[in-house]
């Protein structure tokens, strides 16, 4: 498999993407006290589940949600194992971080030459 040139290859990111509008339809018929707090909450923390963080606290605010009985038992599953699969996948990768980088652990980027890339839109 060839390494991913963009974070847009990655499966996760895909997953998440994927992920958020499916949060942002279901709170859609969250009442409209909870437009500020827990709606405003889920959906910020769905959209930045680029970070292991993030897929757990959407987890937790779906908690929330099924407590007050915001979602169906069927919806909160289907919601949760997306973010469960998420954060599995994060897990992984900060575990093989290694296996994503080509450089030591130690090393000061600053210093790289960088290879030369070819940039579709330049300001020069």
């Amino acid at each position: 498999m060839a390494p991913a040139k963009s974070f847009r290859e990655l499966k996760v990111y895909q997953v998440a993407r994927e992920a958020a509008p499916r949060v942002f339809e279901t709170t859609k018929t969250f009442p409209s006290e909870e437009r500020y707090a827990l709606t405003d909450q889920i959906r910020r923390s769905s959209r930045a589940v680029k970070a292991l963080g993030e897929a757990y606290e959407t987890q937790s605010w779906l908690d929330d949600a099924l407590d007050d009985a915001y979602v169906s038992q069927q919806e909160f599953v289907e919601l949760d194992n997306r973010y469960q699969a998420i954060g599995g996948m994060l897990w992984r990768m900060i575990d093989r971080a290694d296996d994503f980088c080509k450089h030591e652990p130690a090393t000061d980027y600053r210093t790289l030459v960088r290879e030369e890339e070819e940039y579709p839109i330049t300001d020069h």
